[in-house]
């Protein structure tokens, strides 16, 4: 008798955090996240403050009302804190260049860079 190994079921909350750190950890990724999440907050807001208004009566749907605008502050949320931490680490870096240019001019003149070459 063959006993079949076990199916891997997946599992959404670690592939959710693992995705999520390769979309901060990419500047690139971040960048393109934050701006298609900047434009959605702005579309939402112009839909919610115009086109959609009757749709959106706190009268008549409150909970409709508080669900979208809820939803549209997520958004914001979402996009402000992107831009907070693409700033931050951004400063990171400067921070990291500075000191390594610092180092760099920092040495003896006659010294040599562990990379340079030696002709003897």
């Amino acid at each position: 008798m063959e006993t079949e190994p076990p199916k891997k079921s997946f599992r959404v909350v670690p592939f959710t955090v693992h995705a999520t750190r390769g979309l901060l950890r990419d500047e690139r990724s971040r960048r393109k996240t934050m701006a298609v999440s900047l434009v959605i907050a702005v579309v939402m807001l112009v839909a919610g403050l115009t086109v959609l208004r009757p749709w959106l009566n706190p009268q008549e749907h409150p909970w409709r009302f508080i669900f979208y605008w809820f939803a549209c502050a997520w958004e914001t949320l979402l996009v402000l804190l992107l831009a907070l931490l693409d700033l931050l680490l951004v400063r990171a870096q400067a921070r990291a260049a500075r000191k390594a240019i610092g180092a760099e001019f920092s040495r003896p003149i006659g010294s040599e860079s562990p990379t340079a070459r030696r002709d003897e």
